[in-house]
């Protein structure tokens, strides 16, 4: 019982002291919003029709779907073009300023309602990428996923706070006034105007005490909190991922199309599908290859959650997936499913492989610098430690 106890203990501590998977929540931020931006971006010409006005999915139709489901969109706050083009072009700001980790508290709740506000103002435009998209961006609202690779660690590390600086203190200001806007007005759900009121209050008692009480109790007991909810946001992530795989796993042994082939074989001969004419039909005119790409992708998918338990089993089977997702961006078109696929992946990376790369990415730019100032050289500096934020 002793033993136990001090088990429980330990965990605790580890619980409520860190925030765990810095690396992989940054991998995480920064594939998400990347694979958001680069979908705003690629679909900028066809916005209006996606998402806009211009659509087949009418104002009107949005409005009644959204006032029956409760789904959450501020693009139902007006039918004007002029409000729809604000609002996409502040989801790609805030993509910009989340990939990078700039003021990642507030860009990551302007992303999620970014996120959130096209998708369901046109909810048949998206696939299983977006859906997984449309998930990500509420959890990361959770993380503290800002603490390496990021613009906010920087601060940190040369100003000693995240908090430091005008920047803040005046998004959040404007994120006030639009969350009384849309409170005074009815815009919001209760659901929506509390946790929003929830996030803002947090986010204000944070700044005070960040700024006038760094060393404080109130700051310890604010950090114990945020790390409760960073890890509590990842293991929600992590068992997102697993549950995907697994459903798709076994849906896939139920169906006959996945044992005979057909499910891979006639995607290969659709033009929707094959960007590539002649490596598809080159994959299509094996059926050894077909037979093993399919069961292949079954056993993978099935097998994934039950290796969590064994770490090297794990590692392999996540490159395959990875490697997978990336032959289905090429073969099947699909890029942004896939970058959104392995941004999901990308939680369950080793720490190791993260701080390599992260360090191998440091020595790069350092040689660069040196190379471009030789009379100046710049250290080749390891690796920053994780910084709270």
């Amino acid at each position: 019982m002793r033993r136990a106890r001090e088990a429980v203990g330990r965990a605790a501590a580890q619980v409520t002291g860190q925030a765990l998977g810095p690396y992989q929540s940054a991998v995480v931020r920064i594939g998400f919003a990347g694979t958001w931006l680069f979908f705003l971006l690629r679909e900028f010409p066809h916005r209006a029709e996606l998402y806009g006005p211009d659509g087949p999915w009418s104002w009107a139709l949005a409005e009644r779907l959204t006032a029956s489901n409760g789904a959450f969109t501020v693009l139902m706050w007006s039918d004007s073009t002029l409000w729809f083009e604000i609002v996409y072009a502040l989801s790609v700001l805030a993509s910009v300023g989340l990939m990078l980790g700039w003021r990642t508290r507030a860009t990551s709740v302007v992303f999620m309602i970014g996120v959130l506000s096209l998708q369901n103002r046109s909810v048949f435009m998206g696939d299983g990428g977006d859906n997984v998209i449309h998930l990500m961006a509420i959890y990361l609202v959770l993380t503290r996923c800002a603490q390496v690779w990021s613009l906010d660690a920087r601060r940190v590390r040369t100003h000693g706070s995240a908090t430091a600086g005008a920047g803040g203190p005046v998004l959040w200001a404007v994120l006030g006034a639009v969350f009384a806007y849309g409170a005074a007005t009815g815009r919001f759900s209760y659901g929506w105007l509390a946790g929003f009121a929830a996030v803002w209050v947090v986010c204000a008692l944070w700044w005070l005490v960040d700024r006038y009480e760094p060393e404080g109790e109130g700051r310890a007991v604010l950090d114990v909190l945020a790390n409760l909810l960073h890890n509590a946001g990842m293991l929600v992530i992590m068992a997102e991922v697993c549950l995907i795989y697994a459903t798709a796993g076994w849906y896939k042994i139920q169906g006959s199309r996945w044992q005979d082939g057909t499910a891979l074989y006639y995607p290969l001969g659709l033009d929707y599908f094959t960007p590539w004419p002649g490596l598809s039909a080159l994959v299509a005119g094996s059926g050894t290859l077909v037979m093993l790409l399919t069961y292949g992708t079954v056993a993978v998918q099935v097998a994934f959650p039950f290796t969590l338990f064994n770490r090297r089993i794990k590692n392999v089977l996540l490159a395959v997936m990875m490697l997978e997702h990336a032959g289905i961006a090429v073969l099947l078109g699909l890029p942004f499913f896939s970058l959104a696929m392995i941004a999901a992946d990308a939680v369950f990376l080793p720490t190791g492989f993260l701080v390599w790369v992260g360090v191998r990415c440091a020595v790069l730019r350092a040689r660069r610098a040196a190379a471009d100032s030789p009379a100046d050289p710049v250290p080749l500096d390891a690796e920053p430690s994780p910084v709270p934020r």
